[in-house]
This record gives C-alpha cells, sequence and structure tokens, in this order.
C-alpha cells in the first residue's frame, strides 16, 4: 500500500484519503492490519468478503472459533447508523453463527450504530 501511495504521488494520509483511491486505501490498510494483528496472536485469520445478487455486501468477514464477524470499512470519520446496512443484512442471513460487527473509519468515536455493529476507530485496531 505504501508503494502505491508513493507511487501515484501521494505524500501523506490525508491526500491518499482525500483522492478517487481513498476507499480502497483504506479498504485495504484496515484488511491488512487485522490479517497482521490475528497473525501476530498465533491465529491463522480465515477471511472473507460477502455479497449477494441484490448487491448488498460486508467488506470483509472474519471467521472466529466457528463464529463470523462482519466488518465494513467507511472513509467517513462520523458513522452512522445507515453505514452499518450491509451488516445488518448479514446478520438476517448469518444470524445464528454471526457476532456484533464492526464499522472501522478513520475518526476517534466508538458507539453503537444498531444493534448488531459498532462504529470503530481504525487507530484502535
Amino acid at each position: 500500500m505504501g508503494t502505491l501511495c508513493y507511487l501515484v504521488g501521494l505524500k501523506d494520509p490525508k491526500h491518499a484519503m482525500s483522492g478517487p483511491m481513498g476507499g480502497a486505501i483504506m479498504e485495504t490498510a484496515v484488511i491488512t492490519e487485522g490479517v497482521r494483528t490475528l497473525t501476530h496472536r498465533g491465529e491463522d485469520p480465515q477471511v472473507y468478503f460477502w455479497r449477494t445478487a441484490t448487491d448488498a455486501e460486508v467488506d470483509l468477514v472474519v471467521e472466529k472459533a466457528g463464529k463470523l464477524i462482519p466488518v465494513e470499512v467507511k472513509l467517513s470519520a462520523t458513522p452512522s447508523p445507515q453505514t452499518a446496512k450491509g451488516i445488518e443484512n448479514f446478520h438476517q442471513d448469518f444470524s445464528h453463527q454471526t457476532l456484533k460487527g464492526y464499522v472501522i473509519h478513520p475518526g476517534d468515536t466508538r458507539l453503537t450504530l444498531c444493534p448488531q455493529a459498532w462504529a470503530w476507530p481504525f487507530a484502535e485496531l
């Protein structure tokens, strides 16, 4: 990710996040950090992407001890309940095996967005 930013001339995080590739860069950073953290804990992370035929989606699904944790990545530093819509859809389809999900964002706010999801700052991963 750092190499990509360098090659396209993005000089700092603010510049990278404000451009057209900001969302993809943020998603890549969250997935990379999540996998790295789990690996360093001695776990073998099983990660997936989920999308339905009607375009409901979750950016990342982490399987842990037979349970699924849905994760949405948003570039907005002010998450709202609407940002957890994909997680709510995922819970409807996999309610028996899904834990509460996360909307990861670049801000510093931790809060409950809906019964199925928290907003969580990227810096706290």
